[in-house]
């Protein structure tokens, strides 16, 4: 793993700013997990899970795509989630490289980070018939990445033997 370099949250800001920064520091991390694995090792699993590394990085490029792009902002983005395939966005296409599920998770939080700066803690969401605030989505965002870095520090700590927060 490369230096750890993730953006440290403040001890003190509004709410909107501190929940946006350990959001930041939560992506980080696991960009910070899977940073110099090989793509054999971001494609492993652990049986009986079948999650991966790389999986993890695109289910939560989706996961941004939703919470911000979709519900919160009411964009008409593609996702990949059906009742026959509920768990698509966890699956690693054959023509998939490690690099484009990277920076499609980049870009997804890109989008993001431009949403949330032009809304307010308490703005609602867009989408019909949900009624979350931005500042609901943002802290259930840390809880999902933080969530899902707990498994990223296992698979890891299974690679290589290299662990940290």
């Amino acid at each position: 793993m490369q230096a750890d370099n993730r953006p440290e949250p403040p001890f003190a800001a509004p709410p909107k700013e501190m929940v946006e920064a350990f959001l930041d520091y939560q992506r980080a991390t696991l960009l910070w997990k899977i940073d110099g694995l090989s793509d054999e090792d971001l494609r492993r699993s652990f049986p009986p899970s079948t999650m991966t590394l790389l999986g993890m990085v695109k289910h939560l490029a989706y996961v941004e795509r939703w919470w911000f792009g979709i519900v919160f902002a009411g964009v008409d983005l593609p996702d990949p989630w059906t009742k026959e395939d509920p768990d698509a966005d966890w699956r690693v296409e054959p023509g998939e490289t490690a690099a484009s599920i990277v920076d499609f998770y980049k870009g997804e939080i890109e989008r993001s980070r431009s949403i949330v700066a032009a809304a307010a803690w308490d703005d609602r969401a867009q989408r019909p018939g949900k009624e979350q605030t931005l500042g609901w989505i943002l802290t259930h965002m840390v809880e999902e990445v933080a969530r899902h870095n707990g498994h990223a520090d296992i698979f890891r700590e299974r690679i290589d033997g290299k662990t940290g927060e």
